[in-house]
């Protein structure tokens, strides 16, 4: 089945209703496939302070036209040019017309555009198609004791970075 292409551009976040959809964004799925747990409503609640000045960035993908925001991902910032995608969503009534695809690829881009040397993150085996998106984009799987942080998400059951 072809890949419809995403009548969407995508930008980083820029003001406090930006920030409202990502989070509003990001709590629809987590509540619904998980708990939503005290990191991330801090990351969520505050993602100019947790995030975009600490040296990472937020994307929004919108329709065009209306500017509507359909879906997110956020980069975090670690030291030494170490990157997380984290965070990403897609608003359920858009699924389905190549917007993960396109906010993968625009975070792999702004990563590298941010000096990232390395790219990885963590997501859980309920999520299949987003799996399935990451080896796309050429992220591979790696063991735990391969994670440039420490005290990460218990839910991530895969852990990803790209080569």
């Amino acid at each position: 089945m072809p890949h419809l292409s995403a009548p969407t551009v995508v930008s980083s976040i820029a003001s406090p209703c930006d920030a409202d959809a990502f989070r509003v964004l990001n709590e629809e799925w987590i509540s619904r496939l998980f708990t939503l747990q005290e990191e991330d409503r801090a990351v969520l609640g505050d993602p100019f302070g947790r995030i975009v000045d600490l040296g990472g960035d937020v994307l929004l993908a919108r329709e065009r036209g209306s500017g509507a925001a359909v879906g997110c991902v956020a980069l975090l910032a670690y030291p030494d040019a170490v990157f997380e995608l984290a965070k990403m969503a897609v608003a359920p009534a858009a699924r389905g017309r190549g917007i993960g695809r396109q906010l993968v690829a625009a975070a792999i881009d702004r990563a590298q555009a941010l000096g990232a040397a390395r790219l990885f993150l963590g997501t859980n085996s309920k999520l299949a198609p987003a799996i399935h998106l990451y080896e796309e984009a050429g992220f591979v799987r790696i063991t735990r004791s391969r994670l440039p942080v420490a005290d990460y998400y218990a839910r991530a059951d895969i852990l990803m970075e790209l080569r």
